[in-house]
């Protein structure tokens, strides 16, 4: 076909009817034309020559034109679309360098293989127009919902008709057994849109707690108005959830207005999800009362908090045990993803048994290295003595509150207290100096000769090798690896170190190595130190 012989309006017409269907700026889609018809005019006259076509908006006419660039002698590299100033001149009265001298050439005649080749080049220019258009309508719906169609199914995933693009929701993102037609709609949350080369740039998802909570505000004005906040959710898709309310008006209760009238809002919420049952929770700043609140309907007896170690521990009765922990352990699941905490679960029974036995091995130690009778090592530990530390430097009028113990008694027992422990801290010691730690270690402030003793095992020997250790390293911590939460032991854990005593003694280390300028330091510790005072005034 010869675009010559063509009707020219025809190529107009033809990219206004793709650009209508496609939702793209006909612009492009001319400018698509253009890069085909160039592509073809190269395979005619050569692939080295730079050739343009420009097709006129109003009239459809295909101009074909040959662009040979002035540029410096040093920089030719093709004769047939480059000329030097010398060469230039013969067409121009003053050449410039980047100046271009255009030749029109002849329209070529569009063979079989260069028509489709250009259709290949028109079509891939107007799909990449089209996913433009898209990821720019869409990127900024992430996070909301939408309404859609459902168009087909691929693989266990569906392909959903979102009006101006196409999403997708994957086989995981599905509510249980969801099984879905051809044409019928379907309510979905935008989860992500990525710009991608190629595929589905809009993923849709039914299973996020994000998709439940955009519900509620569906539903509930008072959450659209800001009145009520959802602070937390948590959910097992298409079985149960949890949801944390908090209201900001005394005159509001939270989970009276998500219920709605005879439960006709949260019913709303239920039905969209399959009947997914929902716990609404009143969210509350206390972690213990949040804690109780969330593992309704069970009953709470007794709640302890290891903040260190972001871990809780919940004692509930015996007959509630199975009520707590729910199906399958869905109950504590859904309230620890809801507080962001690990959850122990103890019963009152499991819980003195412990007690009896912590209070055993405590009543053990003191008779052992105190050498007491039982009832005196009991008395100590009812008076909530742990270990030997507090005994030898606690304040004497602690000891003499304790019944029968008189002055006498108090000043022998910190005295065998002490002699017990300067005994350990000697062996200690000598024990660390065995292993080969150097004085530079032993002198250092803040460790004792157990500490000194549990470095030198680990390796830790010199001044230097324990500042280059990670406070983590020291004190421990928690990682969270694929999900779950996974304790990190310290080399000093066992002396109940905190991340920041190890930090502070790691840098006080590099600073008398001469690692680290103590002034930089100092003005870290002021700019932290402001800046935590900006955000509780914030």
């Amino acid at each position: 076909m010869a675009i010559t012989s063509a009707n020219q309006l025809e190529l107009l017409q033809t990219a206004e009817a793709v650009a209508r269907e496609k939702m793209i700026d006909p612009d492009l889609v001319i400018q698509a034309m253009e890069d085909s018809l160039a592509r073809a005019a190269k395979s005619r006259y050569g692939a080295e020559m730079d050739i343009r076509v420009k097709i006129d908006r109003k009239t459809g006419r295909a101009t074909f034109a040959r662009i040979r660039t002035v540029v410096e002698d040093e920089l030719l590299e093709n004769h047939h679309a480059q000329l030097t100033v010398k060469q230039a001149k013969n067409y121009l009265a003053d050449p410039q360098i980047g100046d271009e001298i255009v030749d029109e050439v002849p329209p070529v005649d569009l063979g079989r293989i260069a028509a489709q080749s250009a259709k290949q080049v028109i079509l891939q220019k107007v799909r990449e127009a089209e996913r433009d258009r898209q990821f720019e309508e869409f990127k900024d719906r992430k996070g909301t919902i939408i309404n859609g169609v459902v168009k087909r199914e691929e693989y266990g995933n569906v392909i959903v008709d979102i009006g101006r693009g196409e999403g997708i929701l994957r086989r995981n993102e599905k509510i249980g057994r969801e099984a879905y037609r051809i044409g019928d709609r379907i309510r979905c949350y935008i989860k992500d849109v990525r710009r991608e080369a190629r595929g589905p740039q809009v993923f849709l998802s039914r299973t996020d707690p994000q998709f439940m909570a955009e519900l509620f505000k569906m539903e509930v004005p008072e959450i659209y108005d800001g009145i009520i906040e959802i602070k937390a959710v948590a959910r097992d898709p298409g079985s149960r959830a949890k949801i944390a309310v908090i209201s900001y008006d005394n005159a509001i209760d939270p989970v009276g207005a998500c219920v709605g009238m005879r439960g006709s809002r949260v019913q709303a919420v239920v039905n969209e999800l399959q009947g997914e049952k929902i716990d609404i929770i009143p969210w509350n700043q206390d972690q213990a009362t949040f804690l109780v609140n969330a593992l309704q309907p069970a009953q709470v007896s007794k709640v302890v908090v290891d903040e260190d170690a972001g871990k809780i521990e919940v004692v509930v009765p015996d007959e509630q045990l199975s009520l707590a922990i729910g199906r399958r352990g869905q109950n504590v699941r859904l309230a620890s993803q809801l507080t962001g905490l690990d959850i122990d679960i103890l019963t009152e029974a499991e819980e003195s048994t412990r007690r009896q036995a912590e209070f055993a091995e405590r009543t053990k130690l003191f008779m052992d290295t105190l050498d007491v009778d039982e009832m005196m090592a009991q008395l100590l530990v009812a008076e909530g003595f742990t270990n030997l530390e507090e005994v030898a430097y606690v304040e004497q009028d602690e000891l003499l509150s304790i019944d029968g113990f008189d002055e006498g008694t108090a000043e022998e027992l910190q005295a065998r207290a002490r002699d017990f422990l300067e005994e350990q801290a000697k062996k200690a010691l000598e024990n660390a100096r065995k292993l080969g730690v150097e004085d530079s270690l032993v002198e250092f402030e803040g460790l004792t000769p157990q500490m000194l003793e549990a470095l030198a095992k680990d390796g830790i020997k010199t001044l230097e090798d324990f500042a280059t250790c990670a406070d983590w390293e020291l004190a421990g911590g928690w990682t969270t690896e694929n999900g779950q939460r996974k304790k990190d032991e310290g080399i000093l854990e066992p002396f109940d170190m905190s991340l920041e005593e190890a930090q502070h003694l790691i840098m006080t280390a590099r600073v008398l190595l001469g690692w680290v300028d103590p002034t930089e330091m100092m003005a870290e510790e002021a700019s932290e130190d402001a800046a935590e005072d900006e955000e509780a005034r914030a």
